[in-house]
C-alpha cells in the first residue's frame, strides 16, 4: 500500500457544533490514536483518528491549513473539505508541541509538492472553454465564483477562470476595409464572416449547454469519487491500523501475564497469610489456655499461701501453748524439788529422831 503511518500520538478528539460553531463537541469517549499517514503515490499527508471502525478524523493536510494552540493543552485545525473543525486535547504541553511541529513539517511538505498538482487543477478547469470549434476565439462565460467559504481556517485556493477578451481589428485594417477598389470583396468576406460566426455562436451556446452538463456531471462524480475516497481511506485506515492493533494486543497480553504472574504471587502470599494467621490464632488459643491455667494455678497458690499462714499461725500457738507448758512443767518441778527437799529434811529429820530414840 502506498500509504503508511509516520507519526501517532494519543489524544481526545472534538469536532465543532455544525449548528453554532462554537461549542465543541467530542468524537471519543476517551484518548484515541491520532496519526499522520503519507500517500507517497499521490505526495498527500492526511491525519487519520479511529474509534474502533469509525473513522472520527479524516483531514488531508493542504498548504493553507493553519494549526492554532488555544491552550497549553488543546489545539484546533479547519477543514474546509469536511466542512468542520477539528480539534484535540493532550495529556501533556509536550505532546501538543510535537504534534504542531509535525503539522508545520507535513504542511510545508504539501505546499512543495501543490505546485504540479495545482498546474494538473487549472488543465481540467480551463479544458471546456479549449474545446470551442474555433481555436481563435474564447469562450464568453462569466468567471467562475469561489464557493462560499465558512469564515474558518484551512480553505482551499479557488480557481478562477477569467474570458480571454476578444481580439479588435486594427486601425490599418479599418482603412483598408474602406478602400473603393476592394470594397466588393470585403462585402462577401463580411457576409462569410457573417455567416461563420453565426455558425459559431450556435456552436458556442451548445458547448455552454454541453459544458454546463459537464459541470453537473463532473460534481456528481467527484461526490461520488469523494465518498468512494472516503471509504477507500477508511478500510485502509482499518488495514494499515492492524499492525497497531496487534502491537497493542500483543502489549496487553504482556501486561495481562505480568498481572496474573502478580496475582498468583499474591495468592501465594495470602495463603501464606493465612496459614500465619491461623498458626496466631492457635497461639492465641494456647495463650489463652494458658492464662486460665495460670489463673488457676495463681489462685491454687493463694489458697496453699492462706493454708500456710493458717499452719504457720497455729504453729506458732502450738509453740506458745508447748512454751507455756514447758514454763508450767519448770514451775512444777521447781515446787516438786522444794517439796522434794522438805521431804527430805524431814525423813532426815525422822531419821534422826528415830535413831535418838
Amino acid at each position: 500500500m502506498g500509504e503508511q503511518p509516520i507519526y501517532s500520538t494519543r489524544a481526545h478528539a472534538f469536532q465543532i457544533d455544525p449548528n453554532t460553531k462554537k461549542n465543541w463537541v467530542p468524537t471519543s469517549k476517551h484518548a484515541v490514536t491520532v496519526s499522520y499517514f503519507y500517500d507517497s503515490t499521490r505526495n498527500v499527508y492526511r491525519i487519520i483518528s479511529l474509534d474502533g471502525t469509525k473513522a472520527i478524523i479524516n483531514s488531508t493536510i493542504s498548504p493553507n491549513m493553519t494549526f492554532t494552540k488555544t491552550s497549553q493543552k488543546f489545539g484546533q485545525w479547519a477543514d474546509s473539505r469536511a466542512n468542520t473543525v477539528y480539534g484535540l486535547g493532550f495529556s501533556t504541553e509536550h505532546h501538543l508541541t510535537k504534534f504542531a511541529e509535525k503539522f508545520a513539517e507535513y504542511k510545508e511538505a504539501a505546499r512543495q509538492a501543490k505546485g504540479k498538482s495545482q498546474d494538473g487543477k487549472m488543465e481540467l478547469a480551463t479544458s471546456p472553454s479549449q474545446e470551442s470549434p474555433a481555436g481563435e476565439l474564447s469562450s464568453p462565460l462569466t468567471p467562475v465564483t469561489p464557493p462560499a467559504m465558512d469564515n474558518i481556517n484551512g480553505t482551499d485556493d479557488p480557481c478562477d477562470i477569467t474570458p480571454e477578451p476578444r481580439p479588435e481589428p486594427s486601425q490599418n485594417a479599418l482603412a483598408f476595409t474602406h478602400s473603393p477598389s476592394i470594397n466588393k470583396h470585403w462585402e462577401a468576406e463580411l457576409s462569410a464572416l457573417k455567416g461563420n460566426n453565426a455558425k459559431l455562436t450556435a456552436a458556442l451556446l451548445e458547448s455552454t449547454a454541453n459544458v454546463k452538463q459537464w459541470k453537473q456531471q463532473l460534481a456528481a462524480y467527484q461526490e461520488e469519487a469523494e465518498r468512494l475516497h472516503k471509504r477507500v481511506t477508511e478500510l485502509e485506515c482499518q488495514s494499515t491500523q492492524t499492525p497497531v492493533i496487534k502491537s497493542q494486543k500483543t502489549e496487553l497480553n504482556q501486561i495481562i501475564e505480568e498481572l496474573e504472574s502478580t496475582l498468583k504471587d499474591k495468592e501465594e502470599e495470602m495463603e501464606r497469610l493465612k496459614e500465619e494467621v491461623e498458626n496466631a490464632n492457635e497461639l492465641l488459643e494456647q495463650r489463652h489456655s494458658l492464662t486460665q491455667k495460670l489463673q488457676e494455678t495463681e489462685l491454687h497458690g493463694r489458697v496453699l499461701e492462706e493454708q500456710l499462714l493458717g499452719a504457720e499461725q497455729r504453729l506458732e500457738e502450738n509453740q506458745e501453748e508447748q512454751e507455756n507448758f514447758r514454763k508450767s512443767l519448770r514451775t512444777l518441778l521447781e515446787l516438786l524439788d522444794g517439796k522434794i527437799f522438805e521431804l527430805t529434811e524431814l525423813r532426815d529429820s525422822l531419821a534422826k529422831l528415830i535413831e535418838g530414840s
